[in-house]
C-alpha cells in the first residue's frame, strides 16, 4: 500500500527538505484531516472479523501507508478508492505474525496485538518502533493480558503470546496508557465474561475506537471516561461496518502555533474545542483570540506572545504532542515560561534545533526554561520525530531568513500536506526535492 506523502524524486522521502520563510500574517481556511492516532488503532481493529470495513477521513500520511503493509502481511485486503478513504476487507484467513521490518517502522504496530490474540489465540510480534523519543514499554499491555489468561515467551526479538480464549478481569493502571487501553478494549471485545479497566486513558481517539467498537456490535459502558466496561461477545455478533475517523487535534494545534507566531486570523475548519479544552485555555493565556465557529475554530493572533508555565498531563491535560509547538511559541513570547514534561523525559531533542534558530532554552531533567527573544534567525534544521518536525515549520515562519528542514520523512509520518496547507493560507513555504 503506498500514499503520495511517500513519494520522491529519487524514491527517498530522506532526500527531501522543506524551506520555509516568515511572511507576516496568514489568512484563511485550513481544514484538518482525520487523526493520525485513530486511523491506525481502526484500522488495526478491523482484524476482528470478518468484511469489509470502510473508513472515510483518512489522512493521506505515510503511517497509514505502513500500517496498511503491516495489515496486508497479515492477510487484510487494503484499497484506497479516495484520498481520504480506506476500504479494509478481511477475509478470515489472517497470519497471526507481525514482522520485524514492518513492525520496527511504526509504534502503533503494537495495536494487532489484542484483536489478533482475541481473534487467532496466538500472535508473533516483533517489538515495536516509531519516534525515538526514550522508551514506552509495553509491559501493562502483557500484565493486562496475562491478567486475562494470556501466556506470553520473548526469545530472538519477538514476543509470542498464547489464549485459547481470553477472559473478563478486573484490570486497574498504574498510568492511564493509551495503547495499553487501547490493546486490552479490542481483545476485550471477544473475552469470556466482564472486563473493566480502570485509570483507562481518556482521549478523543480512545472514544473515537469505542464507537467504532459498538459499532461492530461490541458491548461497552463508560466511553470518555476513566473506567471502561466490556462485556465480551461471540465472534459472530461481530460486523464490519463505516466509520468516519475523528479529526485530528495535534495537527489542528500545529495551524494554531502558526498563526500565533505569525500573527493573522485563522479558521480551522474540522478542529474541536471541546477535544483541546485544557491547550486552547492556555493558548488564551498567551494572548491568542480563539473562538468556536461552526464546524471548527477561529483563531486571532493580533499581538506579541506572552509566556506561560506549562506541563505535559494525561488527557485531559496538555498532550506531550504538543509541547514541541508549545516551546517554540515560548521561543519568541514576551517573558520566561518553563514547560515540565511528566510523560516522557527524553523529548526535548528538537530543542538544540530551536537554539541553532537563536532560540533562548535551557533544558534540565523533566524541565525547559524558554526565554522569548523577538525573532528566531533562520538556518539548517533537522526534524528528530513527527512533532518535532512540524515545530521547526512553525519556528521558520517566526525566523528571520530560510529556515531549511530536514527529515521531512518524519513530518510525513503524521502531518497530510502540511506545506501545502500553510501555502494556502500564506506562509512562504514549499518542499525541495
Amino acid at each position: 500500500m503506498n500514499t503520495n506523502a511517500e513519494t520522491s524524486a529519487d524514491g527517498s522521502a530522506d532526500a527531501q527538505t522543506i524551506a520555509v520563510r516568515s511572511t507576516g500574517p496568514l489568512e484563511g481556511t485550513v481544514v484538518v484531516p482525520g487523526a493520525k492516532n485513530s486511523v491506525l488503532k481502526l484500522m488495526a481493529t478491523t482484524l476482528l472479523t470478518d468484511g469489509t470495513f470502510e473508513l472515510t477521513n483518512v489522512p493521506n500520511i505515510v503511517d497509514v501507508s505502513i500500517m496498511g503493509d503491516l495489515l496486508e502481511a497479515i492477510g487484510v485486503d487494503i484499497e484506497r478508492p479516495g484520498p481520504d478513504r480506506l476500504l479494509l476487507t478481511n477475509t478470515g484467513d489472517l497470519t497471526p505474525v507481525a514482522p520485524y521490518e514492518l513492525v520496527e517502522r511504526i509504534r502503533a504496530s503494537i495495536n494487532v496485538l489484542g484483536p489478533l490474540l482475541t481473534r487467532c489465540g496466538h500472535v508473533r510480534l516483533s517489538l515495536p518502533g516509531g519516534d525515538d523519543f526514550g522508551a514506552r514499554p509495553i509491559d501493562m499491555h502483557i500484565a493486562g493480558l496475562e491478567a486475562m489468561g494470556a501466556t506470553f515467551k520473548f526469545s530472538h526479538g519477538y514476543l509470542e503470546a498464547f489464549a485459547d480464549r481470553l477472559h473478563g478481569a478486573e484490570i486497574t493502571f498504574d498510568f492511564p496508557s493509551v495503547g495499553a487501553t487501547e490493546n486490552l478494549m479490542t481483545a476485550a471485545v471477544l473475552a469470556d465474561g466482564t472486563t473493566i479497566i480502570n485509570n483507562a486513558a481518556r482521549e478523543p481517539e480512545i472514544s473515537d475506537l469505542c464507537e467504532f467498537l459498538v459499532a461492530m456490535g461490541a458491548d461497552i459502558s463508560g466511553i470518555g471516561t476513566s473506567t471502561l466496561v466490556i462485556e465480551g461477545v461471540e465472534p459472530w455478533a461481530l460486523r464490519p461496518v463505516q466509520h468516519h475517523t475523528v479529526p485530528d487535534r495535534i495537527q489542528a494545534a500545529t495551524y494554531l502555533a502558526a498563526v500565533a507566531v505569525s500573527g493573522g486570523q485563522l479558521e480551522i475548519e474540522g478542529a474541536r474545542a471541546e477535544h483541546m479544552t485544557m491547550l486552547l485555555e492556555r493558548f488564551g493565556d498567551m494572548g491568542l483570540d480563539i473562538s468556536a465557529v461552526d464546524g471548527g475554530l477561529r483563531v486571532v493572533a493580533s499581538e506579541r506572545l506572552r509566556s506561560i508555565d506549562i506541563a505535559t498531563l494525561p488527557y485531559p491535560g496538555i498532550a506531550t504532542d504538543y509541547k514541541p509547538l508549545v516551546i517554540t511559541m515560548l521561543a519568541v513570547a514576551d517573558g520566561v515560561g518553563i514547560v515540565t514534561e511528566n510523560l516522557y523525559p527524553g523529548r526535548f531533542r528538537y530543542v538544540e534545533e530551536l537554539q541553532r534558530l537563536g532560540a533562548d532554552v535551557r533544558t534540565s531533567g523533566h524541565h525547559a526554561v524558554v526565554r522569548g527573544v523577538p525573532r528566531l534567525s533562520g538556518a539548517p534544521v533537522k526534524a528528530h520525530d513527527i512533532r518535532a518536525g512540524a515545530a521547526m515549520v512553525v519556528a521558520g515562519l517566526a525566523a528571520e531568513g530560510e529556515t531549511v528542514i530536514s527529515g521531512v520523512h518524519h513530518i510525513d509520518r503524521g502531518y497530510d500536506d502540511l506545506v501545502g496547507r500553510l501555502a494556502a493560507v500564506g506562509a512562504t513555504i514549499e518542499r525541495r526535492f
